[in-house]
């Protein structure tokens, strides 16, 4: 497995004035990018990195200047920082240097479909006597993917440092997932947020995205709401470890209860989430995610528990109860399918994946649109590994084929916004932030099976 933690530069001045920066290299980090690289420093200083790679623009490369600092003084790392011309943030040459509000004003078509549509946002160039056609987002994922074939071959087995910018880090993630290029307002990327990526071999080869946007280390407990937001804030909740998850035993839709540690971990995300404000809130309606959500809203005590049958786990089928060797001794090689084509495999006298997605994506929707009716802003739904995996394959614009690649600790909370309403897309905040339950950026709950 190779590791690649990705991080966004500091804030920046161009930032705080709300200015397209792009290309430029004009802005520079405040006082806050600074103290906030830092801190990514010392959110860092216990994974040693065999190489560490920065943009050449300066908000950038002073970010991983400071990183590398507290990890060379913690690690005694002899990676050294390297600028890479394949990590420049997306080109916006017509825009550049203009004020986001001026952009919307002069560029008002062009900014719709920036917003609605980016990966049709055109601009056309003039270079010197004749003109061409440049496609920002297009370009940035052509990018990214170069980036990945030029790097990943040298790095096997290896744990590597990205520190880049909101636009390439986007576009890296979804070329790394398969994430469209219509979908890269679906992602976001905080100043100096962490996200963590493992490979298992290059790009073709399978990805997981272990965490999403991690902001905790910046005084951040969530990232905050993207600017002119109307709709519903989800917080999406794995429930909490069972003795089953601890055997690796499939249990499905048997109804096993949280084990000792599951009820700590969900103690610890509701302490996590005590000073967010919670309107309502939905579970499974099996045993684990109801006793974790209700040992969470123990911090809300007016937020009455709503139960959710479309949200239950993926039937196992003949599966439940047994251990991986059990299962590979009664139906074999059905295992190693599910692992590689999760999606072409029907669970026997159980589930398949679309029978899941039909009913949790119905459960879901039902969910935004009722918060949206009735205005509330913040709802928590606690629900199962598979549940949350094709939930998130929904959000990203995915098929479950993509089932895979996503992480899902006991405990973790991963963050959904609808910005634009019911009827605009999904963002995906943050995901699979497990900070509360083991000190530190890398997610080390025991996910068990499912």
């Amino acid at each position: 497995m190779t590791r690649v933690i990705i991080v966004r530069h500091g804030q920046s001045s161009y930032n705080t004035e709300k200015r397209i920066q792009g290309r430029t290299d004009v802005s520079r980090l405040t006082e806050k990018g600074r103290n906030d690289a830092t801190k990514v420093g010392k959110a860092l200083s216990n994974i040693l990195f065999n190489a560490i790679y920065s943009s050449p623009l300066q908000r950038a490369k002073q970010t991983a200047e400071i990183i590398y600092s507290d990890l060379a003084n913690a690690t005694a790392t002899s990676a050294v920082v390297q600028t890479s011309d394949k990590l420049l943030e997306i080109d916006l040459p017509l825009w550049a240097e203009m004020l986001s509000a001026d952009v919307k004003q002069k560029f008002a078509e062009d900014y719709r479909i920036w917003k609605e549509t980016p990966d049709k946002l055109r601009m056309l160039l003039n270079d010197g006597e004749e003109s061409r056609e440049h496609f920002p987002v297009l370009a940035l994922y052509a990018q990214a993917r170069e980036f990945w074939q030029e790097i990943l071959p040298h790095h096997q087995g290896e744990t590597i440092l990205i520190v880049g910018h909101n636009g390439i880090n986007r576009a890296l993630i979804s070329t790394a997932l398969g994430i469209p290029p219509s979908r890269y307002h679906s992602i976001q990327q905080s100043n100096c947020g962490i996200t963590v990526l493992n490979f298992a071999g290059g790009l073709a080869d399978p990805v997981q995205l272990e965490s999403l946007n991690q902001t905790q280390h910046t005084g951040e407990t969530l990232p905050t709401l993207r600017p002119e937001h109307q709709g519903v804030r989800l917080l999406l909740v794995r429930h909490g470890e069972t003795e089953w998850n601890r055997q690796t035993r499939f249990q499905g839709q048997i109804d096993v209860p949280l084990n000792d540690n599951g009820r700590n971990q969900a103690q610890k995300a509701g302490e996590f989430l005590k000073d967010v404000a919670i309107d309502f809130a939905i579970s499974s309606s099996m045993l684990r995610p109801k006793e974790t959500a209700e040992i969470i809203l123990q911090h809300h005590p007016s937020v009455q528990l709503e139960l959710q049958d479309g949200l239950r786990e993926i039937s196992h089928g003949l599966w439940e109860g047994k251990l991986e060797t059990e299962i590979e001794q009664e139906f074999p090689g059905e295992l190693e399918r599910w692992r590689l084509t999760p999606a072409e495999v029907q669970m026997p006298e159980g589930e398949n994946l679309q029978q899941v997605w039909e009913r949790s994506v119905a459960a879901w929707q039902s969910i935004v649109q009722a918060a949206s009716e009735n205005q509330l802003k913040t709802g928590l739904v606690v629900a199962h590994d598979a549940t949350n995996k094709t939930l998130l394959c929904h959000i990203l614009g995915l098929s479950s084929e993509n089932f895979w690649n996503f992480r899902q600790g006991n405990g973790a909370v991963s963050v959904i916004d609808y910005p634009s309403g019911l009827d605009g897309l999904p963002v995906l905040q943050a995901m699979n932030i497990t900070t509360h339950l083991g000190q530190g950026v890398l997610d080390k709950t025991a996910a068990g099976a499912l």
